[in-house]
């Protein structure tokens, strides 16, 4: 987790409203193997219904682009999310699940019907769903070599999404869509030592 990014702290904030134990990870180190080194996930999450998952956040602007005129449901990520996120998925075991969570940053609030449900952090409307990480590298495409990302079709990404709460294994929020998160800023100051 990286605190100065909006995405990853909204992401948290939603955890915490709903009540949802998770521990946020240090990512400014990749972790070292024995024979390769590998990119920190943001989040070990763990609800009480379903497997623990291990997310990757992948924050993104909806629509993308300038004054909100760019393409709608971005979805790319790099090869070594996936390859990172795999691996994690094989070194914890049964119990984990990897999953890439898109968090949207809606640019302006008609954009909120697309989505099941959202919430308001900081003044800003945020809505999110996820992809399991196996299920997104079975169906990827490149996007840049150059650059190594890949991305979903648009009809692949609408299949395989889901809500977060889906992925959390509740059938829906309990307090319902379009709610606000509290602020807690002393939960996101780094401890004193």
């Amino acid at each position: 987790m990286q605190r100065d990014n909006h995405y990853d702290v909204a992401f948290r904030a939603y955890l915490r409203e709903l009540r949802i134990p998770h521990l946020a990870v240090d990512e400014s180190r990749r972790a070292l193997m024995r024979d390769q080194s590998l990119k920190s996930v943001d989040f070990i999450v763990s609800p009480p219904d379903a497997k623990s998952m291990l997310v990757d956040v992948k924050g993104r602007r909806f629509p993308s682009g300038r004054e909100g005129k760019g393409n709608q449901w971005e979805n790319w990520v790099t090869e070594d999310d996936i390859e990172s996120l795999l691996k994690w998925q094989e070194i914890f075991g049964e119990g984990f699940r990897s999953a890439l969570i898109f968090v949207y940053d809606l640019v302006e609030p008609r954009y909120a019907a697309q989505f099941p449900e959202t919430f308001v952090f900081r003044e800003r409307r945020y809505a999110c769903c996820g992809v399991w990480a196996d299920e997104y590298r079975n169906e990827m495409r490149e996007r840049s070599a150059s650059w190594g990302t890949v991305t979903l079709p648009r009809r692949a990404f609408h299949e395989l999404r889901q809500p977060l709460s889906q992925l959390l294994g509740r059938s829906s929020r309990e307090d319902g869509p379009d709610s606000n998160c509290a602020e807690n800023t002393e939960a996101e100051t780094p401890a004193q030592t």
